[in-house]
């Protein structure tokens, strides 16, 4: 899916007038997804550093171009202005590695590496082809993740006399052209095996049965399948029901009344954004102060709460030392039974992609009836 679009006021300016005059201080440079840096920890981590020192922060409004940036600087290691720092989601990991654009990180640089979560630690170890390897070395560290999440008006299902509660409900006669889902296999298959008990990470489709039947059942009640054009249409009540990234509808929460999000309790997807290391720089210590900070059990929940994106860590924190803005928000913090049933998209190799491919193609060719 493609991620993510969050306003948070001022940030950019405030970014960016943070940087300003403090060339003769320690600083660190970092690309990053928009608005992915909430501008109070910017300030906070510059006044906390001894010496004081400064984030340059230059934002990206797509993951596709920071990954595309780390391609440009290995090719041109000379290129001026290349970043420290450099976000990327954890589906561009693998790619990352195999084609050399980052190097492997110490996680001995960082005293809050042991309160990483453990599948999160698994998620950036990896071999040099980018698979996952118990032995393999770090690549990445963890900043912040998400889920894909149901999100529905509440004023039309209150008239159906129910709410979404699970993957299953997408399939109900009465949300018949009435839904939009992701345009991207791995999730919309992904769902319907967690529908089935089975996992996101199935790559042998055909040792599913039913399978292809409940794929062309879905498509006949989906109005629409978008990644990055789903909220309008259900802000204006095109549709009743849509599939798709927290990180994008929590923040509409807030103004947008009539709407509502649930994570699935059969489980759901997980997304992860994690900082990355260009091969082609140099290590800089700044790097380690910085990941640091953004792990502090004080940081933290801040993080979550300013961008409306958890971090790691407060998966693992006790809920009587989190606000009660995260420990009671069921999308930033999900059940925990919820959270195991959860599972990263992992890399597959090319026959699980061309089965996928294959039967996606097959369901969108399903004629409506």
């Amino acid at each position: 899916m493609k991620r993510r679009s969050l306003l948070l006021g001022t940030a950019t300016l405030t970014l960016s007038q943070l940087a300003a005059g403090c060339e003769s201080k320690p600083s660190l440079k970092i690309r990053s997804l928009k608005n992915a840096i909430p501008a109070q920890l910017v300030s906070k981590f510059s006044l906390d550093s001894k010496p004081s020192s400064v984030l340059q922060v230059t934002q990206s409004t797509q993951l596709t171009e920071l990954f595309a940036l780390l391609q440009d600087w290995k090719r041109s290691p000379q290129t001026k202005n290349q970043a420290d720092l450099v976000m990327l989601g954890d589906y561009w990991l693998t790619l990352a590695i195999r084609q050399e654009l980052i190097r492997p990180i110490d996680p001995q640089k960082f005293s809050n590496w042991p309160q990483i979560p453990e599948r999160w630690r698994t998620l950036v170890r990896r071999n040099n082809e980018g698979q996952l390897d118990p032995k393999g070395k770090i690549w990445a560290t963890p900043y912040r993740w998400g889920s894909t999440v149901i999100a529905y008006r509440t004023d039309k299902f209150k008239a159906l006399g129910w709410t979404p509660t699970d993957w299953k409900d997408l399939w109900r006669e009465e949300l018949r052209d009435r839904l939009s889902l992701p345009n991207n296999a791995r999730e919309v298959i992904g769902l319907t095996l967690k529908k089935l008990g089975k996992s996101y990470n199935t790559q042998d489709l055909d040792k599913i049965s039913h399978l292809k039947t409940e794929l062309a059942k879905l498509h006949q009640q989906v109005k629409f399948y978008s990644s990055d054009a789903y909220l309008q249409p259900l802000i204006l009540g095109d549709t009743w029901l849509a599939v798709g990234s927290s990180a994008d509808i929590l923040p509409l929460l807030v103004t947008q009344k009539d709407l509502a999000v649930v994570v699935p309790l059969a489980g759901t997807a997980l997304w992860t954004d994690l900082w990355v290391e260009p091969a082609s720089g140099n290590p800089v210590p700044l790097v380690a102060k910085w990941i640091n900070f953004c792990w502090q059990p004080s940081v933290a929940p801040q993080l979550s709460l300013l961008s409306k994106v958890s971090s790691p860590i407060v998966v693992g924190m006790k809920p009587e030392n989190l606000p009660a803005e995260v420990r009671t928000n069921p999308v930033l913090l999900p059940d925990a039974k919820i959270l195991d049933r959860s599972e990263f998209l992992l890399p597959f190799g090319d026959v699980a992609i061309a089965q996928y491919r294959s039967h996606w193609e097959e369901m969108r060719q399903v004629i409506k009836s």
